[in-house]
């Protein structure tokens, strides 16, 4: 097809199609205009196929279409933009070769890297100094390019006059890692310019958020140290269009068909119980933990208010268990279950490599943004086994991204906020690869208090023998060896994930009047349970952040059932949960009393108060003996008549002796600092 029979059939396509959209764009002062492509296939097929084979030409083409229009203001440049290519023009990364060079070609990935825009040249004017002649030169590579000669026979040394500049970013584009059967993503560098590059897509492209690229595929030559070419070329893509794809669970599709069988999963009597029983056929028991994985799943309902305060709706759940109590085998089975979930395994994650971190920017040099995992899995899950051999400050880098749902950054001249509204399912194993049933469970968390804390549930799974639950799970177990089929779901993987994206997406369910008491007499409840008789505080049996995970766990439930009000029934299930998680692991022994400090800190509120206790009996003491110096038999004397025993004033003033509060200035005496 000739030049000029190309640029007849764009000026009459868009004649037909486009001219009102050209006009409107031409009055706002926009650059470019979006065809869709399957329109041009109807309207030529030629045409369209020659665009497919040397796109760069023909949009040359389209652009010289576009000026032959009588329009209100004179253009000087104009880009033709397709979209909608189609599907046999889709190709993954690891699949581009060089035969694809020039062609055009359609692109699904996940933003890894993007660099600044900065102004690149695109042709330059020079003038010859001896005879005046204008000399244009167009800059195709990295290396600023000037005239060799002149017609007149001048050599070197031009002046020059002007030069075309356009804007231009570099992506780093990466395959998503749930087109891959476990091999390692690849990788492609992208170009964009001009409009591409305008605020609006800016928002769009952003590191974490997919994207769906059209555009060709063109060589790059490599300069090497000597300064000569080498022999390799790199490849980058030259993009023509980009859109975002909403990866999150919006991207599932629910048909007609699997809303039916969605309304008759939820209808069935007990849905929690029917879809808990799904979640992981092949793990024996463990039925509370696959219960609240049902309904995180679920999650609960993110609030914004008037004053800018986000209430996230995302709940965290922690399981820390003996070695081989399946955990691990669980999270695996969430990943399949979740939808956009991303796993992570804690001895070979940083910090950096969870949250966000500054690299060297290869592509046009600087320091640019790399997103990592709970970055990536915004608005999905991150699964996160062995949390507990994670270094510690690479664990520290997880309290904002629990709390506030966001990433901050400053590093290199980089400030940055990266939102990551992620729920985090995470599994550890105790300090001593075991629990000891008479230490406290927080004694044997090897976690900071502040983390824990921003876990809404937290179990423990201890592997205690029991002959008639050995009996049960062995049988269980051996069972599934001798004939792995029978581990089959009542509900299928793919219907579990469309179930838990069409309850995300369209349910924001409303406390009720009914829901608010009952939370409200749970809490105030267990809140007075901490206090002593004469007034003082005897521990601190839960605080408002199980409030809120209460409040979360109850707009869950209330999903499962499809319900857009939270009932009763809903808050007694949170309820339920909650309560098994603090008997579970806040129980004091010696008083029966739940106590939140024996997670939240190493002494627990009963120490407390017997450490506060033996200072009220020093101080008396040094007035009614008139010394500083006070025997020990006295103290302990007076902590006996207190209801303390020896064992307990002798750990006691270790502790204080520790913390610097007291010290022995000779034996069996004791002398405040």
């Amino acid at each position: 097809m000739e030049v000029d029979e190309q640029i007849r059939f764009f000026k009459e396509f868009i004649e037909q199609n486009y001219y009102p959209q050209l006009l409107e764009a031409v009055r706002k002062g926009q650059e470019f205009l979006i065809l869709n492509f399957s329109e041009l296939i109807k309207f030529n097929t030629d045409l369209s196929e020659e665009i497919l084979e040397a796109p760069e030409e023909l949009l040359k083409a389209g652009e010289l279409a576009v000026k032959e229009f009588e329009l209100s203001k004179k253009i000087s440049k104009f880009t033709v933009r397709l979209s909608n290519l189609p599907d046999s023009q889709r190709i993954k990364i690891s699949e581009i070769r060089s035969k694809h060079l020039n062609k055009f070609v359609l692109i699904d990935g996940i933003v890894r890297n993007k660099t600044d825009v900065r102004p690149h040249v695109t042709a330059a004017k020079f003038e010859c100094p001896s005879c005046g002649n204008i000399l244009n030169v167009l800059q195709l590579d990295k290396k600023y390019k000037e005239p060799t000669r002149c017609g007149c026979g001048r050599k070197g040394k031009f002046k020059e006059i002007s030069k075309a500049l356009v804007d231009g970013q570099g992506l780093v584009l990466e395959e998503s890692p749930d087109e891959l059967d476990g091999t390692q993503p690849k990788r492609i560098n992208v170009f964009l310019k001009d409009d591409l590059v305008s605020p609006f897509s800016e928002r769009r492209s952003s590191p974490g958020s997919r994207v769906r690229l059209s555009g060709w595929v063109t060589e790059v030559p490599i300069t090497l140290k000597t300064g000569g070419q080498s022999t390799k070329y790199d490849l980058i893509i030259e993009a023509n269009y980009l859109e975002p794809i909403q990866d999150d669970f919006t991207q599932l599709k629910v048909d007609e068909e699997d809303l039916v069988k969605i309304k008759e999963i939820a209808n069935s009597g007990n849905p929690l119980r029917m879809l808990a029983n799904s979640i992981a056929p092949s793990i024996y028991g463990h039925d509370k933990i696959k219960e609240a994985l049902v309904l995180q799943l679920a999650g609960g309902c993110r609030k914004v208010r008037p004053d800018g305060v986000v209430t996230r709706g995302d709940m965290h759940m922690l399981l820390i268990g003996d070695p081989g109590s399946g955990k691990s085998q669980l999270l695996k089975r969430i990943t399949k279950v979740a939808p956009k979930a991303r796993f992570t395994s804690g001895k070979g994650a940083t910090g950096a490599g969870l949250t966000a971190s500054v690299v060297k920017d290869e592509f046009l040099g600087g320091w640019s943004l790399e997103a990592g995992t709970l970055v990536l899995a915004n608005r999905g899950f991150a699964v996160i086994d062995e949390l507990d051999k994670m270094g510690k400050e690479d664990r520290s880098a997880l309290h904002e991204a629990l709390e506030q749902q966001t990433v901050s950054i400053a590093k290199a001249n980089i400030q940055a906020t990266l939102s990551c509204e992620t729920t985090v399912i995470a599994a550890a194993n105790p300090k001593f690869g075991r629990f000891d049933p008479y230490d406290l469970v927080a004694n044997q968390i090897d976690m900071p208090p502040t983390l824990i804390n921003r876990f809404d549930l937290i179990f423990p799974i201890k592997d205690l023998p029991n002959r008639e639950k050995d009996e049960l799970a062995a049988s269980f177990i051996l069972s599934l060896h001798q004939n792995p089929e029978k581990a089959v779901a009542e509900i299928s993987s793919e219907l579990l994930r469309k179930y838990f994206a069409y309850v995300r997406q369209k349910l924001q369910p409303k406390m009720s009047d009914e829901a608010i008491q009952e939370l409200k007499e749970y809490y105030i409840g267990m809140r007075n349970k901490g206090l002593a008789d004469d007034g003082g505080v005897k521990s601190i049996p839960i605080t408002a952040r199980q409030l809120e995970g209460l409040v979360r766990l109850s707009e869950a439930a209330a999903k499962i059932r499809l319900s857009l009000v939270v009932a009763k029934e809903d808050a007694q299930k949170a309820i339920g949960l909650v309560d098994y998680c603090l008997n579970q692991i806040a129980k004091d022994s010696e008083t029966g009393q739940i106590d939140i400090d024996r997670l939240g800190s190493k002494i627990t509120a009963s120490q407390r108060s017997g450490i506060s206790t033996i200072k009220e009996i020093l101080s008396a003491l040094e007035q009614q003996l008139n010394s500083k110096i006070i025997p020990f038999e006295n103290i302990l004397e007076a902590a006996q008549e207190k209801n303390l025993t020896r064992d307990v004033v002798e750990d006691t003033l270790e502790k204080l002796r520790r913390s610097g509060d007291v010290f022995e200035p000779k034996r069996g005496f004791i002398q405040r600092l």
